[in-house]
């Protein structure tokens, strides 16, 4: 007989089968369940497999399974989308990270299934270093439009999160150095008016940032500069703030000095620079979303997710003073560092 101040199996189940919590989900996504359901009064079971063309066995577990996981609410024997699901789920809604559901599904679901192999290897397994650059310039050109949707999604929520947590109303110039699809951009200049932004990408990043800029009608406010941030001997000059969001994470230490010399190097006097991230903690210890997304750059990227401690090291190193924490929770981030250029 276990003794009775042993630890419970509990946690360890859940760990164990947490992997079941979010097939559910990617599944009631790609089968469209919570567009089916918005706007609606709700299915019964026996309706949804009417519209899947499936049997009601599974479309009542199915249902079951997202009421659970309060993706679905249940009233008057009738299943509807629950608010979360109804602002985050559906598409056409401003809110919509479904492309997100998707990549983590599509691609980095079979990653992630490879984590021993990255481990033992310290190579990514989402796509192949011998033949392509990095994953930013996959093969595949629909995963690579998931890829970019999804990082969209994501960061347009972490930069409202920011930008109400991070007083930039004294800057005026905005340099995005890997700024992808805008996000960051359009987000932060609708904040704050006074800013200008320039999201710096390479080319065929840069065209998808375009793109978005004119979409959200940010044309008057954020532009576009092609470059490599390695490979350009400088940065683009003219600039009082730099953002790196949710790049630090994608690259070695070696790298990342690179890219702070840079940076330290053309912005522009009393300005500062901003990085962005889901930040370690300094013993290591976790949190838990900062350590899983570090796990997941061994799968995707050479890169880990870094401690505030080593940041600070690295932005005093090159010049930058008063290095200082702004912690807040995001879907992409839990804080930013925030260095200066006396």
């Amino acid at each position: 007989m276990a003794p009775t101040d042993s630890p419970s199996p509990l946690p360890l189940m859940g760990l164990a089968t947490s992997f079941w919590q979010f097939k559910t989900l990617a599944s009631a996504y790609e089968l469209g369940l919570f567009a089916r359901l918005s706007g609606t009064a709700g299915v019964t079971a026996a309706e949804l497999a009417a519209d899947l063309g499936i049997e009601e066995r599974p479309a009542e577990m199915l249902l079951t399974g997202c009421t659970a996981l309060g993706l679905l609410d249940k009233r008057d024997g009738r299943y509807g989308n629950s608010a979360m699901s109804e602002e985050y789920l559906v598409p056409g809604k401003p809110s919509h990270l479904g492309g997100l559901i998707t990549m983590f599904d599509q691609r980095l679901y079979a990653g992630w299934d490879k984590l021993t192999t990255a481990i033992r290897t310290n190579r990514p397994t989402t796509w192949d270093p011998d033949r392509e650059r990095s994953l930013f310039e996959s093969a595949d050109p629909r995963m690579l439009e998931v890829f970019w949707e999804a990082m969209h999604a994501m960061s347009t929520q972490t930069a409202r999160t920011l930008a109400s947590h991070v007083d930039l109303s004294r800057y005026h110039r905005l340099l995005d150095v890997g700024g992808g699809s805008a996000a960051f951009d359009i987000e932060l200049t609708l904040a704050y008016p006074q800013l200008r932004a320039n999201v710096y990408e390479l080319a065929f990043v840069a065209e998808i940032a375009e793109h978005n800029i004119k979409a959200a009608g940010a044309t008057e406010r954020v532009g576009t500069i092609s470059g490599d941030f390695f490979t350009d001997e400088a940065f683009p000059g003219g600039h009082d703030l730099h953002l790196f969001s949710m790049v630090m994470h994608d690259w070695d230490e070696a790298r990342n000095r690179v890219l702070l010399r840079k940076s330290f190097e053309a912005l522009e006097p009393g300005g500062a620079v901003v990085l962005c991230e889901l930040l370690v903690d300094d013993d290591k210890t976790g949190p838990l979303p900062a350590a899983m997304m570090s796990l997941n750059k061994l799968v995707e990227t050479e890169g880990r997710n870094y401690t505030v401690a080593e940041y600070a090291a690295w932005l005093t190193d090159v010049g930058f003073a008063e290095p200082e924490v702004v912690a807040f929770d995001a879907v992409g981030a839990n804080g930013v560092v925030i260095a200066h250029k006396r």
